[in-house]
């Protein structure tokens, strides 16, 4: 019998990640985790077990920028492919930390390719951005649109993807999938995973759900004086399921050959600040409160992917819908009102650093 694969996930405890994990594990893959739960926890990893009834083989708490440390893991596993999501993630917070986030986002890559290299291990699904399409006008972009990041977040993505296309050129065994989300929200609908931000959140519907749950008093919207229906800015809003699925079907592509190879991940049509809202309000039964404020700096009026190149090439496309985000997302909300310090914990976890 074929040993199944065995998938790095680097920042496998975050939103993204950990939704991953189970869907890997759920799909019979041997996982190694590398999490420096800079704004993660631990705690994640046995709901995810509980969720899939498999065990996560090793999850390390190590910075990826620490090279040592992180070929020390290299070491102690064969390791088939990465999936690299661990990076800085807020356009607000990068604009007032821009050093941190290119350290962290492009250091952390290039630390991972160098071990990589050294361990030779050659195939990578990297955690893009649509940020990186910047205020490219109206309409769905494809991936053929011009890079304009108008954050430090965004700038250090693009930088990052090219590194990427120049390790690809230099070293042709490498093959490299660059997936481009479009705001990925919503919770796995058991509402054991769902997305955990430190302190305030920085997204929309986590803050929404926050809001909700009377947590916060309101939300604040950032503008509405925005060239769009009702003056909010427009994004693609993509199921975390969707995405996490995504991941999965692109590591079963990465034998279809070397290079570098960008995909957008959307649903292929944008929805109003207010929209959201109002979709919130219909999964939880009660109005949101929420005031206009000035505009964010970095902030586009509107992102959309055209996402017919990965259903094109993957016969793959997203399939939930904004009702389902939004009630996901509350569901997870309702039953973890502090995050992951609740119940659903069944076993310690004990820190491994290698």
């Amino acid at each position: 019998m074929k040993k199944p694969p065995t998938i790095l996930l680097t920042g496998g405890a975050g939103f993204i990640g950990s939704h991953t994990c189970a869907e890997l594990l759920h799909h019979g893959y041997e996982l190694i985790v590398v999490d420096n739960f800079a704004n993660s926890t631990p705690r994640v990893f046995p709901r995810v077990e509980r969720l899939t009834g498999r065990h996560i083989d090793a999850i390390y708490d190590v910075d990826i920028r620490d090279r040592h440390a992180l070929s020390a893991v290299f070491d102690r596993h064969s390791v088939d492919a990465v999936v690299h999501f661990a990076a800085r993630k807020a356009v607000g917070e990068s604009m007032q930390l821009p050093v941190e986030y290119y350290d962290t986002n492009i250091g952390g890559t290039t630390s991972l390719l160098r071990a990589m290299q050294e361990h030779r291990v050659h195939r990578l699904v990297f955690s893009s951005s649509c940020s990186i399409y910047g205020d490219a006008g109206r309409g769905p972009l494809d991936e053929t649109t011009p890079a304009r990041p108008t954050n430090p977040y965004a700038a250090s993505k693009w930088a990052c993807e090219q590194v990427l296309a120049d390790v690809c050129r230099r070293c042709p065994q490498f093959t490299v999938l660059c997936l481009r989300y479009f705001n990925p929200v919503g919770a796995h609908p058991s509402g054991l995973l769902g997305e955990v931000p430190r302190g305030t959140p920085g997204n929309l519907v986590p803050y929404v759900a926050q809001v909700a749950d009377g947590r916060r008093d309101r939300l604040s919207v950032f503008g509405a004086d925005y060239d769009t229906p009702d003056g909010t800015a427009i994004r693609d809003y993509l199921h975390v399921m969707d995405t996490a699925e995504a991941h999965r079907v692109a590591l079963e592509h990465l034998a279809d050959g070397p290079g570098m190879h960008v995909f957008n991940l959307g649903v292929g049509a944008g929805r109003t600040v207010l929209e959201v809202i109002a979709a919130f309000e219909a999964a939880c039964g009660s109005p949101i409160p929420y005031q206009v404020v000035p505009r964010r700096p970095g902030d586009v009026t509107e992102l959309v992917a055209d996402p017919t190149a990965v259903e094109r090439a993957w016969g793959w496309r997203a399939t939930r819908g904004l009702a389902d985000m939004c009630q996901d997302a509350w569901r997870f909300q309702q039953h973890n009102p502090h995050g992951y310090a609740g119940r659903a914990q069944q076993r310690a976890y004990q820190g491994a650093t290698p």
